[in-house]
């Protein structure tokens, strides 16, 4: 916090030099010159001050909107599915991949039963790991494996790597990223 609040009073300082740098020829020396001309002074270099921070805003607004974007493409076309389920056991967001993986609409997804989607073979231990990832410390990770169901039905061995979070008004959230094993048990149950 300490070092964001030096780099402020830099950037601020390095708008001073280069505002002032930029009105130089029109810099008055304070000791002859009106106390007019000295605020006139002021205000154009607070002007230019002003004009160049709101520049680098700018640059600042399109590299986090380019971010934005690089982020929204990683998200969406990512070859895992991405879930996020609230305190309440809801899907509230979902990828792409998710969506496929389940058989189910990524809009129908959306406030959805997380549990519905697991085996009633496994839903029990779901629930109690649901439960025990609520009651973490915010940013622990939990891993494990479930039999999962799509929408028609089908089963699929899942693994789940679970981070809980804290969102800003307090109400936590599951993060999942959830892939299909079904191929990789399958190869070790051919191997043994």
């Amino acid at each position: 916090m300490m070092k964001k609040k030096m780099e402020a009073v830099e950037i601020r300082k390095s708008l001073r030099k280069d505002a002032e740098s930029m009105v130089a020829s029109l810099s008055v020396d304070e000791k002859s010159a009106r106390p007019a001309e000295v605020l006139m002074h002021e205000l154009i270099i607070h002007k230019i001050e002003l004009e160049l921070q709101n520049q680098e805003l700018r640059k600042a607004r399109t590299s986090l909107e380019d971010a934005l974007d690089r982020y929204v493409d990683l998200y969406e076309f990512a070859p895992v599915a991405y879930i996020t389920v609230n305190r309440d056991g809801l899907i509230s967001e979902i990828n792409l991949a998710g969506a496929a993986l389940l058989g189910v609409d990524r809009a129908k997804l959306i406030n959805s039963r997380f549990s519905k989607f697991v085996s009633p073979q496994d839903s029990d231990r779901w629930y109690r790991l649901f439960l025990n990832m609520k009651e973490k410390p915010e940013g622990e990770k939990q891993r494990f494996g479930l039999t999962m169901m799509r929408a028609d039905g089908t089963l699929f061995s899942g693994y789940l790597d679970c981070l809980h979070r804290e969102s800003l008004d307090a109400s936590s959230k599951l993060r999942v990223a959830l892939t299909d094993i079904t191929q990789q048990d399958a190869s070790f149950e051919q191997i043994e």
